[in-house]
């Protein structure tokens, strides 16, 4: 569980290309075995404090070939931004993948002190 204290709660989505390897033969599509794509993503604004991010897929091109294995993982979380993370395995064929996010968290308020 996530609590928040005083500090105003802010919600911040974003939708990402992830790949598109039909296109140019790339190893989502045409490798097997373990795989994995990653990409940061910045904040507009830094939370106060690490977010809760969840994470989904927009858009899947899929060999319907072979089982479907994906995990999706927002990790690395901070208040800055984190890594959004997609991976398969075996012999899943991945065309290409866009995945939404979204950002839920405490964000500074105009009257906090930063006291060291």
């Amino acid at each position: 569980m996530k609590l928040f204290s005083s500090h105003p709660v802010a919600i911040q989505q974003g939708d990402e290309a992830m790949f598109s390897d039909f296109e140019n033969g790339g190893d989502m599509w045409t490798g097997s075995g373990t795989r994995e794509r990653r990409k940061p993503i910045l904040f507009k604004k830094p939370f106060h404090s690490a977010p809760a991010v969840m994470v989904a897929i927009s858009l899947w091109d899929v060999d319907t070939g072979a089982a479907v294995r994906a995990e999706l993982k927002a990790e690395e979380v901070t208040p800055e931004g984190f890594d959004l993370v997609f991976r398969t395995w075996a012999d899943t064929r991945v065309a290409r993948l866009r995945l939404s996010w979204t950002a839920i968290g405490e964000m500074r308020n105009e009257d906090d002190w930063d006291v060291p």
